[in-house]
């Protein structure tokens, strides 16, 4: 049998001290994530990502990651980039692959779903919440 131990309000306040502390931590490191990612992919360091800068990075990617050499990306290759929600939406000719065409498609409607702004670039504030993660996922 299992005691019961009462709790109390200095308990219950050290514990939301100790939630509140690891979710800062993590929004924290979110936006570490993002400033890091934000100088990966702005070539120009005018400290915004543009439509031309994500394409250009995610063309590079998919050259990496197409390691049979076949002109598409299959999700094996992918490695995690897309949930399966996402791969069939971006597979418009449902052949199970992304072709270069597909794959840019795909960025850059993650890309315009984080630019809440519409001013045509991200900043690191927008490539910290969940839509920018999505487009980094696809950029990583």
């Amino acid at each position: 049998m299992i005691p019961r131990v009462p709790v109390t309000r200095r308990m219950l306040a050290a514990a939301m001290v100790v939630f509140l502390g690891s979710v800062s931590l993590t929004g924290g490191a979110l936006a570490a994530t993002a400033r890091g990612a934000l100088q990966a992919l702005d070539p120009d360091r005018d400290g915004t990502v543009s439509l031309a800068e994500a394409k250009a990075a995610a063309s590079r990617l998919f050259s990496t990651l197409d390691r049979d050499h076949d002109g598409t990306l299959d999700r094996r290759e992918l490695r995690g980039r897309m949930v399966s929600k996402e791969f069939a939406a971006a597979d418009g000719d449902h052949d199970g692959t992304l072709d270069k065409a597909e794959y840019l498609a795909a960025v850059e409607r993650a890309f315009n779903a984080a630019n809440r702004d519409n001013d045509g670039t991200l900043d690191a504030k927008e490539l910290s919440t969940p839509r920018g993660r999505v487009l980094l996922r696809l950029l990583r």
